[in-house]
């Protein structure tokens, strides 16, 4: 087989108006003449009512779909889904699936949906599981996966394969790849996952083999670019929730009481954002893109007492890397990172619990009760709710369709309600954050009727790193529109 060394460049394809698709990797770009299959869906009882079984060739979705009269059409992914020809035989595929990274409502539906597609679609019969993430692919045996494996796995929360974090080793997992004879790699993980993945296209790429190797996003923070939303969002949304309604249980059963709920988030506070908008019972919503102050004039303490006193009561909700530089400074604590190079974050929700509590103790005749509420692994343990279950279902069918027609180097995406194929290097690029100049932030801050804590330096500051007076912002609207705390 060919084999490259060359620096793989990005694909793009510019058209009319302003037009760009940033197109994903294809086996033929590195492998010539590679005989093509028709697809098996074509003869599938279950497919033998749709109108149109395939994607048509130039079928693109379009990043940003609130636009001015005069915009270039801009950026466009590769619409995900079946295609004409395939670039493998069904007995031919020797697939494996892998999961790395921490728990998310929804990984077993995903494996499950994977191994079904595979099966009932395409009649692949070769299907291992990664036992224990990266490092399963040369320390660890494989588990054979058919769909009566699967099949009740989607009802446990989890992964039926284990999952780690570290133990990445690009050389010897390409090695084991080659080895086992696999030729279809499907990754489940977040950025630093994603990131892995993306090396390991690369170096499968420089060796000349046919391997496909495709990603699922997977972060239960929703802090993966591009994509609308990552799977087992909707879950961790819905399930905190439950200790948000304890806390405000707690908090207005008692005289003066406090709860406080501390959420997932370590540089995103969406799932703070969105669990506060739902519950309408959240005084004080705390994510890491908002710093905030404690003490003096417009600080966290005089909210409180200020609410205590119209209220009787107040319900906090904090996301774990919210204040963050407040801790530390607090505590003198050293910087450390976790396998997976992430940064181990000191508990904010115990630390601001006990600085609540002192401050009222010392400098206030105002008796308070606070109740702490941590419902990180509860929620992370659950399985999917219907929404995600169908949401996965899709992604894991649609990066399904990418491999057997060939695409390689991708991770599978919901981009506008459109399922997509997106370039490993776009998903790897930043972290998708909350924007707390923008609309979605405002209506929490209305919601709550909490200070913003930003002063009118911190607004013009946000405001510079936006990168243009027209981009569109998350929330589908122009950011020379978004609302600014005022």
């Amino acid at each position: 087989m060919a084999s490259s060394t060359e620096n793989f460049k990005p694909k793009i394809v510019n058209g009319p108006a302003g037009y760009v698709l940033e197109d994903v990797p294809h086996l033929s770009d590195y492998i010539p003449d590679l005989p093509t299959y028709g697809n098996p869906l074509q003869d599938n009882p279950a497919y033998s009512v749709v109108k149109q079984y395939f994607v048509h060739v130039d079928d693109t979705v379009p990043q940003k779909v609130v636009v001015h009269k005069d915009s270039p059409r801009g950026i466009h992914f590769r619409r995900a889904g079946p295609r004409q020809k395939v670039y493998f035989e069904s007995d031919e595929v020797h697939a494996c699936i892998v999961t790395c990274g921490g728990l998310c409502p929804g990984l077993n539906t995903v494996i499950r949906e994977i191994v079904c597609g595979l099966y009932h679609m395409y009649g692949v019969k070769k299907v291992l599981g990664i036992d224990g993430g990266y490092r399963g692919f040369y320390a660890k045996n494989t588990v054979p996966l058919t769909p009566k494996v699967v099949n009740d796995i989607h009802k446990r929360g989890g992964t039926i394969l284990g999952t780690s974090r570290g133990g990445y080793d690009t050389s010897k997992i390409v090695d084991s790849i080659q080895d086992r004879g696999i030729n279809q790699v499907y990754i489940i993980g977040g950025d630093g996952t994603q990131k892995g993945a993306s090396v390991i296209y690369e170096e499968v790429r420089k060796r000349g083999l046919k391997v496909v190797v495709a990603g699922i996003p997977k972060t239960i923070d929703n802090d993966i670019p591009v994509i609308d939303r990552s799977f087992g969002f909707d879950t961790a949304v819905e399930e905190a929730q439950r200790a948000i309604n304890a806390a405000h249980v707690e908090a207005e059963s008692i005289e003066n009481g406090i709860g406080v709920v501390k959420l997932m988030g370590r540089y995103s506070g969406f799932i703070a954002m969105y669990a506060t908008l739902a519950s309408r019972d959240v005084d004080c919503c705390l994510i890491p893109e908002s710093p905030f102050y404690l003490e003096g004039e417009g600080g966290l303490f005089e909210f409180i007492q200020k609410r205590l006193k119209e209220s009787g009561h107040m319900v906090i909700v904090i996301a774990e890397g919210a204040g963050q530089d407040l801790v530390a400074e607090s505590i003198n604590s050293m910087s450390q990172q976790d396998a997976s190079g992430n940064k181990l974050l000191e508990d904010v929700g115990l630390w601001i619990s006990h600085k609540i509590k002192d401050h009222f103790s010392k400098h206030n005749k105002m008796a308070i009760n606070l109740k702490y509420i941590d419902p990180t692994y509860m929620i992370r343990a659950i399985p999917s709710n219907a929404a995600d279950n169908v949401y996965c279902t899709l992604l894991a069918q649609s990066v399904v369709h990418g491999a057997m027609a060939g695409y390689t180097g991708y991770t599978s995406g919901l981009v506008n309600g459109r399922q997509t194929y997106i370039p490993f290097y776009r998903i790897n690029e930043k972290q998708n954050k909350v924007v707390i100049t923008d609309r979605m932030w405002a209506r929490l801050l209305s919601s709550t009727n909490q200070p913003s804590f930003l002063s009118p330096k911190d607004v013009i500051e946000d405001k510079k790193e936006e990168v243009s007076p027209t981009q569109l912002l998350e929330d589908g609207i122009c950011s020379d529109d978004s609302s600014v705390n005022k």
